[in-house]
Parts: structure tokens; sequence; C-alpha cells
């Protein structure tokens, strides 16, 4: 387009407010519809975990050199919205087996994490419990802290000229592209992109609790622990599940997971919540152009929204702009489902 297209994002998650950034630094005259109130994005732990999803997932492991590329987007991109990232790192604690288990895993995938010992692992995560005797180490996955990191782009974006509206958008009406970036919710829109239809909602409960924390992110077999402004105890999948509800039946095993990692944290108030992510079949998101003319996916990030957002946004941008869409797009077309059916 040779003049400033008007385009329309649907959602303010990571992936739609990350969107509308981009496009408004390319010139884009955008507008962000969403009704507000939480979404997946914020009901997360921000990680930027290339590793340990590749490790530990095995949806995600077959895509460990894009997840890896999209988390070297982050620097600038983190600089550009004043996102602070914390590259503090990762680590596993537990028993030897699943240890040894994991240390094969990065092997695989020809990464060399650090075994330390319990005295250098507190060092790293400052109030992890005295029964941890060992860890494994990698600096390859970094963190920001969701909530704040979300509102640093709602900031960024306002700065950079983006409209905010509350309404939900029903339709692609005068603007030049309407961008689909709502994650589990936005089946309303099935009609403008029938794409929608092939996303499976998963359930995930997360617990906060007001510790202020600092260090590395630890993961054990059952619970990840994020330290940041307050340590958040991560995170369970439900799939095929849509509500928001909180079930203390699934929250309270995370929780005392989470509090056998960190004890110290057993006295600070606690808060629960729940999410719903959107997956597609293979794991990775559509970022690209639906069946419907002048309508772009940008969904279905799984969980690793926050990974993938600024990659996504470079996508979508390319996309508008008609610039080069890069070496991932397409493995994000969201065409693939239907080539393949």
């Amino acid at each position: 387009m040779t003049s400033a297209p008007r385009v329309t994002v649907a959602g303010a998650g990571v992936l739609g407010l990350s969107t509308a950034l981009a496009l408004a630094d390319a010139g884009a005259r955008v507008t962000v519809h969403d009704p507000g109130g939480p979404n997946a994005s914020s009901v997360a732990a921000g990680m930027i975990a290339p590793a340990f999803e590749a490790v530990l997932d095995a949806t995600a492991r077959p895509h460990f050199d894009l997840l890896m590329a999209a988390r070297d987007h982050w620097p600038w991109f983190a600089e550009r919205a004043g996102i602070a990232l914390d590259r503090s790192g990762a680590m596993a604690v537990g028993e030897a087996d699943w240890l040894a288990t994991l240390a094969a895993g990065f092997a695989a995938l020809h990464l060399r994490p650090t075994e330390v010992g319990g005295d250098t692992a507190r060092s790293l995560a400052p109030g992890l419990s005295e029964a941890v005797d060992r860890a494994l180490l990698t600096r390859e996955d970094w963190r920001v802290d969701a909530p704040a990191a979300l509102a640093a782009l709602v900031r960024a974006a306002e700065a950079a000229g983006v409209i905010f509206r509350p309404e939900p958008v029903r339709e692609r009406g005068d603007a030049d592209v309407l961008i689909v970036a709502t994650g589990a919710h936005g089946r309303h829109l099935a009609d403008l992109a029938p794409e929608l239809a092939g996303l499976n909602p998963v359930k995930g409960h997360i617990v906060r609790v007001a510790a202020p924390s600092a260090g590395a992110v630890v993961r054990a077999r059952s619970v990840y622990a994020a330290p940041g402004a307050s340590m958040v105890f991560g995170a369970t999948m439900e799939h095929g599940r849509a509500d928001v509800a909180v079930d203390e039946q699934v929250a309270g095993p995370l929780l005392a997971a989470g509090l056998d990692l960190f004890p110290a944290c057993r006295d600070a108030p606690v808060q629960v919540a729940a999410g719903v992510r959107a997956a597609t079949a293979d794991g990775l998101p559509m970022v690209g152009p639906a069946a419907a003319p002048g309508v772009l996916l940008a969904v279905g990030a799984r969980r690793n929204g926050w990974l993938l957002a600024p990659l996504v946004a470079r996508t979508i941008t390319a996309c508008v702009t008609g610039r080069d869409l890069g070496p991932h797009a397409a493995r994000f077309d969201p065409a693939r489902f239907s080539r393949t059916s």
C-alpha cells in the first residue's frame, strides 16, 4: 500500500498490542478494539523460554529453531517498547532421573546446560528450598513481567499514535486491513475468518504470591516458579476447557508445589487466576492472510505468546506493508492447515 493503511486490530493481548505498535511504527493508522478484562497474556508468567519449552514439550520440540529466532527479536523489541527483559535464565530442580532426562533433551538440541550445586542454585534464585542439592541451569531462557509488559506496550502504542476502543469488532468496516488477534475468544469473528474454528482452547491456572523476588526461573516436574514483582507459580494445561473459573482442586496442588520450592512465600497473600490460551494442531500460531480479503490472523500461540510476539508483529507488519515476510512466514501461514487437509 502506498498511502498509510487504516488497520483495525481486534484484541489487546501481547500479539495484538505488539502488532499494533509495529504497524504504527511502520506508518499505519492503527485502532485497537478490545472490551477489556483479563486475557491469556495477562494471566501468564511472561516466559520467553525456547530451551525449556522445547525440552519439556513434545509439541514445541520440532519448532526449536523458530522459537530461538523469535527469542532473538526480544532485545530490540523490549528496548523499543520500554519493557524490562530479565535474562537471569532458568534452571531445573528435582530427582536425579528427571534431571538426567532433561540433560539428554538439552543435548539432543545441541544445548549445554550447566550443572550447579544447591548453594549456587540458591544464590541464583534467592529463597529456593534448602532441600535442593543440584540444578541444571540454562541462560537461553528469559522472562518479562507480563502485567507490567502489557502496560508498557499500551503506553508505547498510544505514544506511537495507536487509538484504543473498548468495543469488540464485528466486521472489517472501513479499515483497509482487519487483524484478528483475539485468541481463544474470537469465535464471534468466524464469519470473517473461518480459520478460527481450527483453534482449540487450553485453560490454565496460575498463582501469584505477593512476595517480590528476583533471580532465575525455577522449574520442577509439576510447577515452575518465576520471580518478579510477585512470585508466580504456574501453570496448568487443561485441553478443551474454555471457561475462566478458578478451580481450587487444580490451583491448590500448584500452590503447594510452588511453596515446596520457595517455602519463605508461605505466609504471603495469594491470588489465583485462570486464562484460556488458543492452540492450533501443530502448536504454532496462525499468522498471515485469512481466506477473506483484507483479514489477517495473529492467533493460536498456545503457551508461547510472549515468546513469539515480536516475530508475529514483524510478520504481520510485512504482510500489511508488502515487505519481505522473512524465513518463518510459511510455517505460520494459516493456509497450511487447508493444504494438509
